[in-house]
Order: structure tokens, then sequence, then C-alpha cells
């Protein structure tokens, strides 16, 4: 598996996860503070889009994952 493939599952998992634990709907609700988190995912998968650059994705890269379009 590639690292861009690793970044947006890991994205897409992190965003669901807390927005199970920060709606008040949920059965798994924790506190609203975890739609912070969600708010965080999503701001750095922009700034991504728009710059080419992820901070996990360099990372997996560092750590052997190989680079994938």
């Amino acid at each position: 598996m590639t690292s861009w493939k690793i970044v947006r599952i890991v994205a897409g998992m992190f965003i669901l996860l807390s927005l199970a634990l920060g709606l008040p709907q949920s059965p798994l609700f924790h506190s609203a503070y975890w739609l912070l988190f969600t708010t965080f995912v999503g701001l750095n998968l922009l700034q991504s889009g728009f710059t080419g650059w992820c901070l996990m994705e360099t990372m997996l890269r560092k750590a052997g994952i190989q680079s994938g379009c």
C-alpha cells in the first residue's frame, strides 16, 4: 500500500471516530470537543490539497512506505 492511500484511510478513520465521539446523537458520544479534532483533520486535508505537502505522508515515506500518486 502506498503512503497516500494510508494517509487518506487514516484521515477518514479519524474523522469518523471523532464524529462518533463528538456528536450527541451517537451512542459513543463522549464530548463535543471531539468535533475540534474533526476540524483539525479537515483543515490539514484542505492545506494538503493546496500545497501538495502532508506531514504524515512525509513521515511514512521516511519509514520506508512506498510513495504513490
